[in-house]
């Protein structure tokens, strides 16, 4: 297996004036719909929406030698993200998902063996070193595979940087071994009101009560807060000390064309608000505004940089 950067493509310079540097580890593959495909991968959305926002997101993934792959390192260099976390190998084949659409919600097929479960821990080691992260970015997908798990661990190790975890439960693809760890080593947690409660049975979390099973799971883990979403119903947000904050989604019209990549934007805006500071309920508020804009576009990402510009406008970022 070969370890290294795309010959085909050079990988770009930090960007050292860039506001806030956040490693992004984990995959990118393409969400194939019945008449188009969108890349995809929670990693990749999150660090596309931060670059939109003025930040410095570097993407430490595997991609294959195929067609896909020059797709995705073109889309980053148009984008002028950075890809010197970027591997590339000839043995597996650049991540692909299957998304079934039913009633405007969606399902995946995500397909086993692919370059993202092949990322090598030497070569995330040597990236890392090399960038002084404010943040570090990491969910539980890209974890199925023993070599990306150990990847991700050499990362967390090298640096002192906060942790974010993005919980997305796709199965058969976790277990309870994967997400202890995950938990572990996170200082914050984004999940959705689905994945609490599959995380308060599967850890034998007390009660019925959301809140308390969140409270709980911050005590067992060391966790400096916990932000779960709900949908239409908007989202809250618990501290270690143990205050609340809540924001429901504004009134408006929503033409919804689907929901992939929702949780990914609402995400980005949360690692955002906590580069810049912003107060919790004006985070909520925003993640929640950028997430249901996602949800009237195709897919997880947009085709054109103008769908950010009333939002950093708004911000003034």
């Amino acid at each position: 297996m070969i370890h290294r950067i795309n010959p085909r493509r050079s990988p770009s310079p930090l960007r050292t004036n860039r506001k806030g540097t956040v490693v992004l580890f984990g995959e990118v593959l393409a969400d194939i719909f019945a008449d188009r495909t969108v890349l995809g991968g929670a990693p990749f959305n999150v660090a596309r929406h931060l670059k939109a926002f003025g930040q410095n997101p570097v993407l430490i993934t595997r991609l294959g030698h195929d067609a896909l792959a020059d797709e995705v390192l073109d889309v980053m260099s148009e984008n002028e993200m950075e890809t010197l976390g970027v591997q590339c190998g000839n043995n597996y084949p650049t991540g692909r998902v299957q998304v079934h659409m039913k009633d405007g919600a969606h399902s995946f097929e995500i397909l086993p063996s692919q370059a993202y479960d092949f990322i090598h821990p030497a070569v995330v080691r040597m990236t890392a070193l090399s960038v002084n992260p404010k943040l570090v970015y990491f969910g539980t997908l890209a974890q199925r595979n023993e070599i990306s798990r150990r990847a991700l661990k050499s990362l967390l190790r090298s640096t002192s940087a906060a942790k974010f975890l993005d919980i997305n439960l796709r199965a058969p693809w976790f277990d309870e071994k994967i997400l202890k760890q995950s938990l572990q080593y996170a200082d914050t947690v984004k999940l959705n009101a689905e994945e609490l409660a599959i995380l308060a049975e599967m850890f034998g979390l007390p009660g019925s009560e959301p809140q308390g099973q969140a409270k709980e799971l911050m005590s067992r883990f060391g966790l400096e807060k916990v932000v779960v979403t709900c949908g239409q119903e908007g989202a809250w947000q618990l501290n270690r000390k143990g205050n609340k904050v809540e924001a429901g989604l504004k009134d408006r019209i929503i033409s919804l064309m689907d929901t992939v990549g929702a949780g990914d934007g609402f995400a980005a805006v949360c690692i955002l608000g906590e580069l810049l500071r912003w107060p919790a309920a004006q985070t909520l508020e925003r993640a929640n505004a950028f997430a249901s804009a996602i949800c009237e576009i195709r897919g997880a990402i947009p085709d054109h940089a103008d769908f950010y510009k009333p939002f950093t406008h708004e911000w003034d970022i």
